[in-house]
């Protein structure tokens, strides 16, 4: 019986989905599955046992989010999101967090999530820290990607610092090889920054100089999404490459 690479992401908005790297794991025929957060009533205590097994996942995925990781009161699921985190990133299989999914793998390991001194939203250019060890993942020395935080996290201990802007201090960290987070959203494509700003209310909460307006964003070309789906496409490989060997031997 063929084996498949088996992928599951943690939703916290309605409609957000996987972003550009869907496309590619389904190229890869990946098993696609996803607990969404959103939908859970708020009045209810999640069973974590309601959640997938370790054994069940060879790839987490974590997706971003309104709402603050910090904010267990009114949103319960996430003490539980985060024990189940730390049960999984114990296990040593790949994780890659997206923004706020960057931030819940920071804080599942101890690290501190707060405001940024400037809030950020939109489009900006992010560069890689220099003199990281020969074996982590590999960034352009600078890039253009889409922003939309105003919390971010601190590096977790044993973890790499691998990006930072003069906004953000801390964009991305590695922690082994198998773990990723980044604090802007390289998986953005037309459709999701659609999505992103229909939603009023949070839009309404952004302000200062490094916030661009509605009507800059509404008219980005489709070639600025580019190099931020490559760098996600490069991440999930690099996460999956033992995983994709073991596959395909077991297919021969």
């Amino acid at each position: 019986m063929k084996s498949h690479l088996k992928v599951h992401y943690f939703q916290h908005i309605a409609g957000e989905g996987f972003g550009s790297c869907y496309e590619y794991l389904k190229q890869l025929d990946a098993q696609i599955t996803a607990t969404e957060f959103f939908a859970l009533p708020l009045d209810r205590s999640l069973d974590i046992e309601a959640l997938p097994t370790v054994e069940e996942v060879d790839l987490l995925i974590i997706m971003g989010g309104t709402m603050s990781v910090n904010d267990e009161a009114n949103f319960p699921w996430l003490k539980v999101e985060k024990r189940w985190l730390r049960r999984y990133l114990s296990s040593g299989k790949p994780a890659l967090g997206l923004c706020l999914g960057g931030q819940l793998i920071a804080n599942a390991l101890g690290a501190a999530v707060s405001r940024n001194p400037q809030q950020e939203l939109g489009w900006g250019v992010v560069k890689k820290i220099e003199d990281v060890p020969k074996d982590c993942f590999k960034l352009p020395d600078s890039f253009n990607v889409m922003q939309w935080h105003s919390e971010t996290f601190e590096i977790p201990k044993g973890a790499i610092h691998l990006a930072q802007n003069h906004i953000c201090r801390n964009q991305m960290y590695q922690i082994g090889k198998n773990i990723l987070g980044f604090q802007f959203h390289p998986e953005i494509t037309p459709s999701a920054l659609t999505l992103f700003l229909e939603n009023d209310d949070e839009l309404s909460n952004f302000s200062g100089k490094y916030v661009q307006e509605r009507w800059v964003l509404e008219k980005t070309p489709k070639t600025s999404f580019i190099e931020g789906n490559q760098i996600l496409k490069d991440a999930i490989d690099y996460l999956i490459k033992a995983k994709l060997s073991e596959l395909k031997s077991v297919t021969k």
